[in-house]
């Protein structure tokens, strides 16, 4: 009778370990971003907690060109979770955009941070607005990242052709830093978390006067064209150094997503450990702050939410 007690209790704080459900076992990839950015740390972070802390999963970060790569590696159907900005998410699951006839089933895990359009140069560019781009040589982000789809949509509300206006280079964010510093371009644009180690390295390197150029005016128009995915928002002047005032920009949300047929077990025990190991993920990166139960609500993201996160949102009060 005892060892038959035992056992129950061992079988129900399991249960409760897992939300009640079965455990399994699960190896998983999750696409992050360039090494410049913030998606590549944070993923890593993300992937030492789940490893360390749900039995049976192992997670490995794997460094990618960003939102669409990471869309589309979840698309083959294997094990992956990828960070993704919501404009993007939205186009996978319509088949729009770089998703044109290849529409990927995703389900949201859970919206984590503010991605803030960085429209980066340096003085002497003579750029002021991003109209004045018109003419000069850019990076608008690499080809498999959400940079680009957003520098698209901002070039055309400043009614610019991205494609004709522009001398256009695709190159990830350390990238396009290093070739502003070797005036290979005069701008680039940049969509991540504050601060970006890569623009913090550019507005810190000797003899070069960073500036970020405004642009949370064009934000109407590309909610008109877009679903209202955008707001208007500020870096603050005390992000990075040299800056002399507030940078109003657009910005958009981040959002954990997964395949539709990851177990509810699984989705479940991932969002339940980010949560619960929040304050590891801070000291990985600041950004992690912005992990609020508040935030998890069914219209923060154009992506629908995956049952066995609802249900985890569910048991913390928020209403699906």
């Amino acid at each position: 009778m005892r060892k038959f007690i035992q056992a129950l209790v061992f079988v129900a704080s399991a249960l409760l370990a897992t939300g009640g459900f079965a455990q399994e076992k699960i190896n998983l990839s999750i696409g992050t971003g360039g090494t410049g950015g913030v998606y590549y740390p944070l993923g890593g972070g993300i992937a030492n907690v789940l490893s360390k802390h749900v039995p049976g999963m192992q997670a490995t970060a794997e460094v990618t060109g960003g939102s669409v790569d990471n869309l589309k590696l979840i698309g083959t159907g294997k094990p992956y979770i990828g960070l993704s900005m919501a404009d993007v998410g939205q186009d996978a699951i319509k088949g729009e955009g770089k998703f044109k006839g290849a529409q990927v089933p995703l389900r949201t895990l859970m919206v984590l941070y503010t991605n803030h359009m960085h429209v980066v140069t340096v003085e002497g560019t003579g750029i002021n607005s991003v109209k004045d781009i018109k003419g000069k040589r850019i990076s608008a982000g690499s080809p498999g990242g959400a940079t680009e789809v957003m520098a698209d949509r901002l070039m055309e509300a400043a009614g610019l052709d991205p494609k004709k206006d522009v001398t256009r280079e695709r190159l990830g964010v350390a990238e396009s830093v290093n070739a502003i510093k070797d005036k290979k371009i005069d701008a680039f644009f940049w969509v991540g978390g504050l601060p970006t180690a890569a623009v913090t390295d550019l507005a810190s390197t000797p003899g070069t006067k960073l500036k970020l150029v405004d642009h949370a005016d064009l934000v109407p128009a590309m909610n008109k064209k877009y679903d209202n995915l955008y707001v208007e928002d500020t870096i603050p002047k005390a992000t990075y150094s040299g800056m002399t005032a507030d940078n109003k920009q657009a910005s958009v949300a981040n959002i954990l997503v997964t395949h539709a047929n990851m177990s509810d077990q699984a989705a479940y025990n991932i969002v339940k450990t980010i949560f619960d190991k929040r304050a590891e993920l801070i000291n990985v990166h600041k950004s992690a702050e912005d992990f609020k139960l508040e935030n998890q609500k069914a219209a923060a993201s154009p992506v629908p939410f995956h049952p066995g996160a609802i249900k985890y949102f569910k048991e913390k009060g928020a209403k699906f």
